[in-house]
């Protein structure tokens, strides 16, 4: 249990850190397209174009921000197998309150009281939740169950990622939830993947769990970018606290035998409400004040010196 704490909040560490420089990446090279007059940087709707966020993943602080979210996936795949779903993913996405505070520092941004609070509930909500969290449930799933989570995967990230470029300007809590749905699946599945243990190559290839971490994992990386091109870096990452926490929390008590100790299940329920509303109150009071990247990169002219 303590290593799996101890590398939940690693990933979290990650996670919260590659995000806001992502963001950082995404807002000066949002700047630069606008100050070339670039055509074609944008999308008939308003959003970002495939161009626009390809060039944006080419900066370096996207690809450090990268690098860290890839640490941060490695550290969360261990953590998802040694602790209950609600509880590994809960943690990991506590990344908002390093979010937030870093955002403070990289991106000018000035949190309101309610966004403060709003953070402060989460914490408390993830001390719940650690104190009443029981043993983990079972790393198997029928067959059916690892395709279901492949083909529900692909069609929300590839469905919902085609409706947040059509949203343009108004998606980014949209694609900021599709892309929390698409790391929890990927929490989900490395939770029931074959062939790990004992390790079995043949049947690793064959899980469809494997692929369904794939396509959640680089689905999601993308809807995230998406997310982070066109509203608040906060705002979109509370909502993917909120997609990458329930689904799978949800998923891990009703299907792999996740459970709270003896006495402590209603103490697990309301850490794990006030976990998913807090980040909604993030997402909510921020998303009017935080500004486009666009707006913010013109705020800060000291990022273009980095």
């Amino acid at each position: 249990m303590i290593i799996g704490l101890v590398t939940a909040v690693a990933a979290s560490a990650c996670y919260g850190t590659g995000s806001v420089l992502q963001a950082v990446g995404s807002r000066r090279s949002a700047r630069e397209e606008a100050a070339k007059g670039a055509s074609g940087a944008t999308t008939e709707h308003g959003g970002p174009s495939l161009s626009s966020t390809a060039k944006a993943a080419v900066t370096w602080e996207f690809i450090v921000g990268t690098v860290l979210d890839l640490i941060g996936f490695g550290l969360g795949a261990l953590a998802a197998r040694l602790l209950p779903l609600f509880l590994s993913q809960t943690i990991i996405s506590a990344n908002l309150v390093i979010t937030a505070v870093l955002s403070i520092k990289l991106l000018g941004i000035r949190l309101k009281q309610l966004e403060w609070a709003s953070i402060g509930v989460l914490c408390s909500a993830l001390v719940l939740l650690a104190v009443s969290a029981g043993p983990e449930g079972g790393h198997h799933a029928s067959m059916a169950f690892h395709w279901g989570l492949l083909l529900v995967t692909t069609v929300l990230l590839v469905g919902g990622g085609l409706l947040v470029r059509r949203m343009g300007s108004k998606g980014a809590i949209v694609a900021g939830l599709l892309s929390g749905l698409g790391f929890g699946a990927l929490g989900v599945g490395v939770r029931i993947l074959n062939g790990i243990d004992p390790f079995d190559l043949a049947k690793l290839l064959s899980d469809p769990a494997l692929y369904a971490i794939l396509v959640g994992g680089i689905g999601g990386m993308y809807v995230h970018t998406v997310a982070l091109q066109i509203g608040s870096v906060n705002g979109a990452t509370a909502a993917l606290v909120v997609g990458e926490t329930v689904l799978p929390g949800a998923i891990g008590v009703l299907w792999l035998g996740d459970s709270s100790k003896s006495g402590l299940g209603w103490l697990g329920v309301v850490g794990f409400l006030l976990a998913v509303v807090s980040a909604v109150g993030v997402a909510y009071f921020g998303q009017d004040t935080h500004g486009s990247p666009g707006e913010a990169a013109a705020d800060q002219p000291e990022l273009a010196k980095h």
